[in-house]
């Protein structure tokens, strides 16, 4: 299964370096970083948008001089080259696959699906189609996972021995004015936030072979904090606090917690543990936080100036990587392969929980290209 996967995200489109027309699909909250990094990046031009809600998609495209059309007829648009994929979990492997279809290349917001099986067929069919699925997190690509990168890649703590990664928070009905989505198949803090943390993991340590997980959820009520919803109950259908340990291709172990049941806690974010010394990795759901080190020569955390990845990247920046990539016929680095392998991790996590068990990965991956110093998308 992995190599088939590899294969379907490879991709083998050669075209000239053009901006690619963009087509939006969901423009709903996670849009607005999108359109505003979309006109910094000049080998992606905004075409159109797309929204369930039209009133929405209307004003979204007079804001930024673009035509607002339905979902099936931007799919279908000549000018559009690509489908960004920003509805909610549940449509993302319908959306992208009837974008396939049209001969549209794809990029997605987390997860790639709701489980490995739905995404095979997708993948398959971008590998027939000669096309490309990304997928984010991309903020993976930011000065701060690839500086932490660039450091264990040089030796500076020596062998990598393991590495942890948390996140918690009460919930994101604190701050979302429409959370049910979250607490539906699909959403959770494993589904939402893992995939920064294990894209993170996986780039800077390699390919996951094993989990175990323990996945749970507490009887809290819940309802919407703010906006017109505020004080709508919320079902809770997905579990909410879930640790796993993961063994790397490599035969380093790293550990990762999620959860919407903490309402405070000092927990470092993402640590790497060498022979010689410890990485603090900066916050994955961010691009270009500082780096932290410590060795056994130098007892105190320092930090580090950014030596890696794209500098003042923000969303979408993946996206411009996978246009470049397209134009030069090489990989691109937020890729459908990668998410995949991220998605079966997730899965495997919550079997591994339910059925009180350790799970083989089937997939696996490269680690991506590391993002040199100083690139920038309009220095290519």
């Amino acid at each position: 299964m992995g190599s088939s996967v590899e294969e379907a995200t490879s991709g083998t489109v050669s075209e000239s370096e053009r901006p690619l027309g963009v087509g939006i699909v969901g423009v709903g909250k996670i849009s607005e970083q999108y359109l505003a990094t979309l006109p910094e990046l000049p080998n992606l031009r905004l075409v159109a948008v797309a929204d369930l809600n039209e009133a929405r998609a209307a004003e979204v495209a007079a804001e930024h001089g673009v035509v607002s059309v339905p979902v099936e007829e931007l799919l279908t648009h000549p000018d559009v080259d690509v489908v960004l994929n920003l509805t909610i979990p549940a449509a993302h492997v319908e959306v992208a696959t009837k974008a396939l279809q049209a001969g549209k290349h794809v990029f997605g917001e987390k997860p790639l699906a709701l489980t490995p099986d739905e995404a095979v067929d997708m993948l398959r069919l971008a590998n027939e189609r000669g096309l490309r699925v990304g997928s984010a997190p991309d903020t993976v690509l930011g000065t701060g996972v690839q500086t932490a990168r660039r450091l264990l890649d040089d030796g500076v703590i020596g062998t990598p021995v393991g590495a942890s990664a948390f996140w918690a928070s009460p919930g994101h009905e604190l701050w979302h004015p429409a959370p049910a989505f979250y607490y539906q198949r699909g959403g959770g803090p494993l589904f939402d936030m893992a995939p920064y943390y294990l894209s993170a993991l996986v780039t800077l340590l390699g390919p996951v072979v094993r989990v175990s997980g323990s996945a749970t959820r507490s009887n809290r009520a819940r309802s919407v904090g703010s906006g017109p919803l505020a004080g709508t109950a919320l079902d809770v259908d997905v579990d909410t606090h879930v640790t796993a340990l993961l063994e790397h291709a490599s035969g380093i172990a790293s550990s990762i917690t999620v959860s919407f049941e903490v309402w405070g806690s000092r927990h470092p974010l993402i640590e790497v543990y060498g022979t010689d010394g410890t990485i603090s990795v900066p916050d994955p759901n961010r691009f270009g936080d500082p780096v932290e080190i410590l060795t056994r020569d130098d007892r105190e955390w320092r930090e580090v100036p950014p030596t890696a990845g794209y500098e003042g990247a923000a969303r979408g920046y993946g996206l411009a990587d996978m246009a470049h990539a397209i134009a030069t016929g090489r990989e691109h680095r937020a890729s459908g392969a990668l998410a995949f392998h991220v998605l079966e991790i997730m899965d495997a996590v919550l079997r591994a929980g339910h059925e009180h068990r350790v799970i083989d990965i089937e997939s696996t991956v490269e680690r991506p290209d590391a993002v040199p110093e100083g690139a920038r998308p309009d220095t290519w």
